[in-house]
C-alpha cells in the first residue's frame, strides 16, 4: 500500500496532533486509540452510515459542544456506545472505552482539527487507506511499541500476492494485530473480481461477512482491527481471545492462513491451555505453528512469519518441525532481512506450506545475508522482494553463491530437523564497523539467552518427568 499525496497530508496532520496531547500525559498508543473513537464517529458521518449510531450520540452532537460540557458528554458517549448501541460492530469498537483526555481544550483541538481536514479527498482516495496510514505511522514511532502489532505492508503484499487468495476461500489470521493480512487478502480478491461486481449476491455477502476471520488477544488492538475492517467495507469478525486457548481450537478450519504471531514465551512460563496440541510448549511461536498446520483444511495453504529460533530449537521444537513436515509440504522458507520489525535484533523468516502432502524438498531463499540494514533511512519496499517472487515461481538451484537453494527431507533429517540453514559468506562479518547498533546487538543476545533458557527448562521438565 502506498498512500497518495492528499491521504499522506491528512495522516501527517492527524499525527501532528499527538504532539498537542503529550502535555495531557497521553501516550502514542492512547492517542491512536482515542483517535479511533473520534474518527469512527466522523467517518460514519462522512460515509452516511450514522444510522448504526444511536440518535443524539453522533459526531455533530459531540463537535457542537465546548469546554467541560464536551468532555463530560464525550465520556458518557463512549460508555453509551459500548453498552447500548444496537450495532454489534459499534459495541465491539467501543467496548470498555474510556478517554485518557483530561483537559477539555485538548478534546476541542481534536474535534476542530478533524472537522477541518479535507474529507472530500479522503473519501475519494479511500478512508481505509487513511486509517492504514495512521496505523503505519504509529508502528514506525518507536516510542509507541506498536510495531509488534503491525507487519510491514510491503511484506504482507508480497506474501498475499504469492498465496493468491481466491473468492470463496476461508482466510484466517489467528494473531490478527491491526488486520493487515486479512485486509490485503480481501483487496487481492476484489482486484481479481473487479471489486466484487463479478460475484453473485450470495458470494458478495460471503466475501464481506464470512470469508475472512481472525482472533486478537489485546482489546485495544482488536478495536483498531475492527475499525480497519469496517473502513475497508468488511463486516467480518475478529474475535477477542487467545488462539492458544480453547477459543483458538474453535476457529473454523481455513483454506488459507496468513499470520505473524507474537514473539516470545507465554507469560510466567506456562503452557497453552489447548488440549489438542501433540507437543505442549511455552514457546508461543511453536504453539502457534501447531495451531496453523492443524487449522488448515486438506489442501489448505499457509504463510507464517516466525523468528529464527523456531528453525533450530531442539527437543520439542525438533519434534514439531518433524510433525509439520510430515503433515504438510513445507516447500519454501524466506529468510527475511534484519531491521524490518519493531525489535531490531529479532531475525525472522516466512514459512510457506500446504496441508496434506509430506515434505520432500524445502527451498530456502536467503534475503538476509549481505542485504543492507532496513530502517527509517532505508525503508522496505515491495521492490526488495522482486527477485524472491521470481525465484518462488521459477525454482532453480542457484548454487553456493546464489540466494535460492533446495534441501531434501533426508538432508534436513540428517541435520536433526534443523532448518536454520545458511551457505552465503557474510561479507560484512569481518568488519567491526558493520556491526549493528548496540540496542540491536543487545536484543539479539537477549533472544539467544531466552531460547537457551527455554531449552534448559524443557530439559528439566523432561528429566523430572522421567523420575520414578
Amino acid at each position: 500500500m502506498s498512500l497518495v499525496a492528499p491521504t499522506q497530508d491528512i495522516v501527517a496532520k492527524l499525527w501532528n496532533l499527538c504532539h498537542v496531547l503529550r502535555d495531557d500525559g497521553i501516550t502514542y498508543h492512547e492517542y491512536v486509540t482515542e483517535l479511533t473513537y473520534l474518527l469512527f464517529l466522523k467517518m460514519a458521518q462522512e460515509t452516511k452510515k450514522e444510522d448504526q449510531l444511536p440518535p443524539h450520540y453522533r459526531w455533530a452532537d459531540l463537535a457542537s459542544k465546548d469546554g467541560i460540557e464536551q468532555l463530560d458528554f464525550y465520556r458518557a458517549m463512549l460508555l453509551h456506545l459500548g453498552t447500548d448501541s444496537e450495532s454489534p460492530r459499534v459495541r465491539a469498537i467501543f467496548a470498555n472505552a474510556n478517554s485518557a483526555l483530561r483537559a477539555p481544550k485538548n478534546l476541542k483541538t481534536l474535534t476542530d482539527s478533524i472537522n477541518s481536514l479535507d474529507w472530500y479527498s479522503a473519501r475519494s482516495e479511500g478512508l481505509g487507506d487513511l486509517y492504514e496510514g495512521l496505523l503505519e505511522k504509529n508502528a514506525n514511532e518507536t516510542k509507541s511499541g506498536a510495531g509488534q502489532y503491525f507487519t510491514p505492508r510491503p511484506l504482507i503484499d508480497t506474501i498475499v500476492h504469492l498465496m493468491d487468495p481466491q473468492p470463496g476461500e476461508l482466510i484466517q489470521d489467528p494473531a490478527s494485530g491491526t488486520g493487515g493480512f486479512l485486509i490485503a487478502a480481501n483487496r487481492h480478491i476484489r482486484e481479481k473480481t473487479d471489486d466484487l461486481f463479478e460475484l453473485k449476491e450470495d458470494q458478495q455477502y460471503f466475501q464481506r461477512n464470512r470469508a475472512i476471520y481472525g482472533m486478537e488477544l489485546v482489546p485495544d488492538v482488536q478495536r483498531l482491527a475492527l475499525m480497519n475492517l469496517m473502513l475497508h467495507d468488511l463486516d467480518s469478525d475478529i474475535t477477542l481471545g487467545d488462539a492458544l486457548s480453547p477459543d483458538g481450537a474453535n476457529l473454523p478450519k481455513a483454506d488459507l492462513i496468513l499470520t505473524n504471531p507474537p514473539f516470545g514465551s507465554k507469560k510466567g512460563g506456562g503452557l497453552p491451555t489447548r488440549d489438542d496440541f501433540t507437543y505442549p510448549t511455552s514457546n508461543k511461536q511453536l504453539a502457534f505453528l501447531q495451531h496453523i498446520y492443524r487449522g488448515l483444511k486438506p489442501g489448505g495453504r499457509a504463510a507464517v512469519v516466525l523468528p529464527d529460533n523456531v528453525l533450530f530449537e531442539g527437543n520439542v521444537g525438533a519434534k514439531i518441525r518433524a510433525d509439520l513436515m510430515e503433515k504438510t509440504n513445507l516447500h519454501t522458507i524466506l529468510r527475511l532481512p534484519t531491521g524490518i520489525f519493531y525489535a531490531q535484533g529479532v531475525k525472522t523468516n516466512v514459512l510457506f506450506f500446504t496441508q496434506g502432502t509430506p515434505t520432500t524438498t524445502t527451498w530456502i531463499y536467503d534475503l538476509r545475508t549481505n542485504i543492507p540494514q532496513f530502517g527509517k533511512r532505508t525503508p522496505l519496499t515491495r521492490g526488495h522482494f522482486a527477485d524472491f517472487e521470481t525465484a518462488y515461481h521459477n525454482r532453480t538451484d542457484q548454487g553456493e553463491t546464489g540466494r535460492l537453494r533446495p534441501y531434501t527431507r533426508d538432508q534436513i533429517r540428517d541435520r536433526g530437523e534443523n532448518l536454520d540453514i545458511t551457505w552465503l559468506r557474510d561479507e560484512n562479518a569481518d568488519h567491526a564497523d558493520d556491526l549493528g547498533e548496540p540496542a540491536e546487538i543487545a536484543a539479539e543476545i537477549m533472544s539467544n539467552l531466552r531460547t537457551a533458557m527455554e531449552e534448559m527448562e524443557a530439559l528439566m521438565e523432561a528429566l523430572e518427568g522421567g523420575k520414578s
